[in-house]
């Protein structure tokens, strides 16, 4: 019986060591939810520069399409949402961040989002009938917030979740509760994935402005608002980006939005690290990641990039 019971005790030592090896997390694979609705889907023309990409960066498929299946990881080449679409902001998002990391960090993005749908479709209670078009894959009830758990927990198999991307509002327009459905969204997350909120902020993006042709420009006050509800939520702005139709942004502005995301995210996590641009006057900001050369470095004042 002795002999049994230390046989059975080494067993369970490894089948532990087995599923430790089998669900490794990858410190250096950082990993992005990306939620919202159609301009974090990808609303924008997919043109030949955004068809190459740096294999660092890599996108989990959210559902099952001819050749990429739900659940794997793959190269972020658009569209990382449907099997068809454009690009979003979270495709220069992973790119820029792939560019200003270390050669051995790996990005990762996983992009659930439901064109047209209000902030409510990602709450544990309250979501029936609201995924208007359909688009959360029937083996989620209708649950778009069951369907980023899921992968997030998978995606969590491979890396470790760095932060959360939200581009979401049009169909909110007005609400004032927004920010307080936001943070709970939010803070389901950090519960079920048992994630740090102090290490995991959110990046959220303003909507297309009235200048632009913008017809819900009126909810950016409202998001303003976010941060002064949800601790390390940060806005990111749209101010000057182009507008596709009155709803969406065009793929020069997605690009932009995706570099302003990072930026802001660098800004998050780099213990108060600075950013000091210089532009070759030839360029134009939104082009600054294809034409423009940098160096950075981090020493005690601070984070610094300088652009030739």
């Amino acid at each position: 019986m002795k002999n049994l019971n230390s046989f059975r005790a080494i067993l369970n030592i490894c089948l532990i060591l087995l599923s430790i090896n089998v669900f490794a997390q990858d410190p250096n694979y950082h990993i992005y939810l990306c939620f919202g609705q159609s301009n974090m889907a990808g609303a924008g023309d997919i043109e030949n520069q955004d068809k190459t990409v740096d294999s660092r960066f890599q996108f989990m498929k959210p559902q099952d399409c001819s050749v990429q299946k739900a659940g794997n990881w793959y190269d972020a080449v658009p569209p990382l949402w449907g099997c068809t679409g454009g690009i979003g902001p979270a495709d220069y998002f992973g790119r820029t961040m792939v560019a200003n990391r270390p050669s051995n960090i790996k990005i990762g993005v996983v992009v659930v989002a439901v064109p047209g749908c209000k902030i409510e479709l990602f709450g544990k209670t309250g979501y029936a009938g609201l995924d208007t078009y359909n688009n959360v894959p029937t083996k989620y009830n209708g649950s778009a917030y069951a369907w980023l758990l899921e992968l997030a927990k998978k995606a969590q198999q491979t890396g470790v979740i760095k932060g959360i991307l939200l581009h979401q509002g049009e169909s909110n327009t007005g609400d004032q509760t927004w920010p307080t459905k936001v943070k709970a969204v939010y803070d389901n997350l950090i519960a079920d994935l048992g994630l740090d909120p102090t290490k995991t902020p959110l990046l959220s993006g303003e909507l297309l402005y009235q200048n632009q042709g913008g017809a819900c420009s009126g909810h950016n006050p409202v998001i303003a608002k976010l941060p002064s509800v949800l601790p390390n939520s940060y806005v990111i702005s749209a101010n000057g980006l182009p507008g596709k139709d009155q709803y969406h942004f065009t793929s020069a502005g997605n690009r932009t939005f995706g570099v302003r995301y990072a930026e802001k995210n660098v800004g998050s996590t780099t213990n108060g690290c600075r950013t000091y641009r210089y532009f070759n006057r030839s360029y134009s900001y939104h082009s600054f990641y294809s034409t423009c050369f940098y160096y950075n470095f981090c020493n005690s004042n601070g984070y610094y990039r300088f652009y030739i």
